[in-house]
C-alpha cells in the first residue's frame, strides 16, 4: 500500500490562534507530519512523492478569485506592512450581499470564517501540495490500488469554494473525491473526524453525483456549530445524497460502530465505485479537542469496516492532533488496510 506526502507542507507553521479571547498556540503543528509518517511507515506503507496536477483540479472546485487569494494575500499584505508575520482576520463579511472589494484587508474577512487559518510566507507551499497530495493519491486508485493514503497538511474537510475555516484552505478530500468522479467514478464521502465536515457538505449539497456522509459530533455541543445536523440532506438535485450522522460529545466505540454501519449501508445502496475517507484522527480519547472517547484499537475496528465494503478507498488525512498517540493511531488504522 502507497502513501504520499511533500515536505514541502511543512511551510506552513502558524502561529495565531484565537480563543476565548486569548491568542493561544495553533494545533496545526508541522510537528504533526512527523507522528504520521511515523505512524504510515510502522503500518508498513511505501512513501511516494506528489506529482504536480496544476492548478486545474484546484479550480474545480475552488473559485478563481480564492485561490488568488491564498496565493497572494500574504505578499500583498506585506507590501502594506513590512513587519506582518501572519496574515490573520480583522472583520468577517456578515452580510449576506457580500460585496466583494479589491481591499487585502476586507478578502481577508471575506475569505475566513473564523481565525483558525493564518497565513505566513510559505503557506500557499503548504496548502498547494497538500492538495497535491491528495490528487496524486486518486491517481494510485486510478491506477488500480485498493487502497492507498494521502497525507496531506493542512486538513480540507472544513473549506468552502471561498472561505477557509477549522484550520482548512483547499478541500482536499472533494478535490480527490471531483476528480475521480471526472475520471468516469462514482465516489463518496466518508468523513469520520470528530467535527462535521461541513465545507464538504456545502460543495456537494446540491449535487447528485458524489454522496458526502460525515459521522461526528452532534455541532449542537461542538465545531463547526452551525451545520451537521442530521435533518441536512441536500438541495435540489441533491436531495437525499448529503447524510449526516451526529453523536453525542463523548461517544465511544458502542455508539460509533452503529452509526458506521448506517454509514457503510448507505454506501453499498448508492452503487459507489470508490471511497474517498476524510481520515481524522480526532475522535481519540487523547486528541486535545476531546470530543470522543475512541481508543487505538477501535480506529483498527473502524478501518477493517470500511475495507470490508470491498471498494477502492482513497484515505485523504484531515485532523488528529499533537499528542503521544496520534502515530499509534494512524498505524493502527492503516493496519486493517494491509493486514
Amino acid at each position: 500500500m502507497n502513501f504520499f506526502h511533500d515536505d514541502h507542507q511543512r511551510a506552513h507553521d502558524p502561529q495565531f490562534r484565537l480563543l476565548n479571547g486569548r491568542v493561544t498556540q495553533n494545533p496545526d503543528r508541522p510537528e504533526r507530519v512527523d507522528l504520521l509518517l511515523d505512524g504510515a511507515t510502522r503500518a508498513g506503507l511505501t512513501r511516494h512523492v506528489p506529482t504536480d496536477h496544476g492548478m486545474a483540479p484546484l479550480a474545480a472546485l475552488h473559485t478563481p478569485r480564492y485561490l488568488d487569494y491564498l496565493a497572494s494575500i500574504h505578499d500583498r499584505r506585506r507590501a502594506e506592512y513590512p513587519d506582518l508575520s501572519e496574515v490573520v482576520p480583522s472583520r468577517f463579511c456578515l452580510d449576506p450581499m457580500r460585496h466583494y472589494s479589491p481591499e487585502p484587508e476586507a478578502q481577508i474577512g471575506f475569505h475566513n470564517a473564523d481565525t483558525s487559518c493564518p497565513i505566513g510566507p510559505h503557506s500557499w507551499d503548504a496548502i498547494y501540495w497538500s492538495a497535491q497530495t491528495a490528487l496524486s493519491g486518486a491517481d494510485d486508485i486510478l491506477s488500480g490500488a485498493r487502497a492507498c493514503y494521502a497525507l496531506s497538511r493542512p486538513s480540507g474537510h472544513h473549506a468552502y469554494s471561498e472561505i477557509a475555516g477549522g484550520f482548512c484552505f483547499l478541500n482536499n478530500s472533494a478535490i480527490a473525491a471531483e476528480y475521480l468522479r471526472a475520471q468516469g467514478h462514482r465516489p463518496v464521502v466518508l468523513d469520520i473526524d470528530v467535527h462535521h465536515g461541513n465545507g464538504t457538505q456545502a460543495i456537494f449539497y446540491d449535487r447528485a453525483d458524489v454522496l458526502a456522509i460525515s459521522l461526528h459530533v452532534d455541532p449542537m455541543q461542538f465545531y463547526p456549530f452551525y451545520a451537521g445536523a442530521a435533518g441536512e440532506s441536500g438541495a435540489g438535485r441533491g436531495e437525499g445524497y448529503n447524510l449526516n450522522l451526529p453523536l453525542p460529545r463523548g461517544s465511544g466505540i458502542a455508539a460509533y460502530l452503529p452509526a458506521l454501519d448506517t454509514a457503510l449501508a448507505r454506501i453499498s445502496g448508492y452503487g459507489a465505485t470508490v471511497v474517498v475517507v476524510a481520515l481524522g484522527l480526532d475522535a481519540h480519547e487523547g486528541d486535545p479537542f476531546r470530543g470522543m472517547t475512541l481508543t487505538t484499537a477501535d480506529f483498527a475496528t473502524i478501518g477493517a469496516a470500511i475495507r470490508a465494503v470491498d471498494l477502492p478507498v482513497l484515505n485523504v488525512q484531515e485532523g488528529g492532533y499533537m499528542q503521544p498517540a496520534l502515530g499509534d493511531n494512524l498505524a493502527s488504522y492503516l493496519g486493517a488496510f494491509t493486514a
